[in-house]
């Protein structure tokens, strides 16, 4: 993870001498620095698009994406339809709207599970450290070794989809997938952190007050060591929206009848010579989904980073 170690050595200046009044004013000053950075607002309204998208396609179109209108096959972007048609004549833009929902599930719920695994496993290294550290680090080291993508081709290739696979299975297989192969980068970062935070003066006091691990972790560790892994996972979330299309696109990830812009993207290459406004539009949706969740998380790390004050 390109980022981690410059938000780790981030994390040791940022991290409050003061508790959970300065971690508040930590975050107040990153709120302050947000709302006056274009580029956050920018990708804030992207994003919110694509959930609205997501969510409620209703809002965009009225057009069934299942359905097939043979005759009208490869027809070129029109006022019937504003994307044209792919070759078997569904509505290209109805089918990047509706996309839009499994390409977001995807992103969002691997986020959540990778950050809740990473989280809780570097967390208890580094504050627990000694053979648990060791264990985890190991483990973590395993996983390193292996790809993101090369996992997600192996794993779904030895464990395939067909028609009769539920929706929600196709997803969540994904899901899964990406969470056991990205969960490391988190984890050794949250570890970095929670190391730089342990030794301060706050975190010292608690113990010698009597106060458990749990509580401590909870109250005194945890706020202020989640800000370098909010930014990484706001950055993952795009970079596993782009693993899921590229899943798809290889034929390997959410399949047919499930929709998404790599399936999209997929079927497009079989009239990329005729027709290449199939590639076009859904190509479209998905750079920009992944850009926008890029730029939220630059955004938010230089509001976090102390350097840049």
């Amino acid at each position: 993870m390109t980022e981690s170690s410059t938000i780790a050595i981030g994390a040791e200046t940022a991290a409050p001498a003061g508790g959970q009044d300065e971690a508040r004013s930590l975050t107040s000053d990153a709120w302050k620095i947000l709302k006056g950075n274009p580029v956050f607002w920018v990708s804030i309204g992207l994003i919110l698009l694509f959930v609205l998208m997501a969510a409620v396609p209703q809002l965009f179109t009225h057009v069934d994406p299942d359905a097939a209108l043979l005759k009208e096959a490869r027809q070129k972007p029109s006022g019937s339809a504003w994307f044209g048609r792919d070759i078997q004549g569904y509505d290209i833009y109805s089918r990047t709207i509706y996309g839009a929902r499994a390409s977001i599930l995807v992103g969002l719920f691997a986020t959540l599970l990778t950050t809740l695994i990473g989280v809780a496993l570097g967390t208890l290294a580094g504050y627990y450290g000694g053979w648990l550290d060791a264990i985890v680090s190991r483990i973590t080291d395993i996983f390193f070794a292996i790809p993101l993508l090369l996992g997600g081709i192996l794993f779904m290739s030895v464990k395939p989809n067909n028609q009769d696979t539920p929706y929600l299975v196709v997803v969540g297989k994904v899901v899964i997938v990406l969470a056991i192969f990205g969960w490391p980068g988190i984890a050794r970062l949250m570890r970095s952190s929670v190391m730089q935070v342990k030794p301060n003066d706050y975190v010292q006091a608690a113990r010698a007050l009597g106060a458990t691990p749990w509580r401590i972790i909870r109250a005194h560790v945890l706020p202020n060591a989640m800000a370098p892994v909010i930014v990484v996972s706001t950055i993952n979330l795009g970079v596993f929206i782009a693993v899921e299309a590229t899943l798809s696109f290889l034929g390997i990830g959410l399949t047919p009848p499930a929709i998404s812009w790599g399936v999209a993207i997929s079927d497009a290459l079989v009239g990329l010579r005729t027709t290449p406004h199939m590639l076009l539009f859904p190509s479209l949706f998905l750079s920009l989904a992944v850009l926008a969740f890029i730029m939220l998380g630059d955004a938010v790390r230089d509001a976090f980073d102390p350097k840049s004050r």
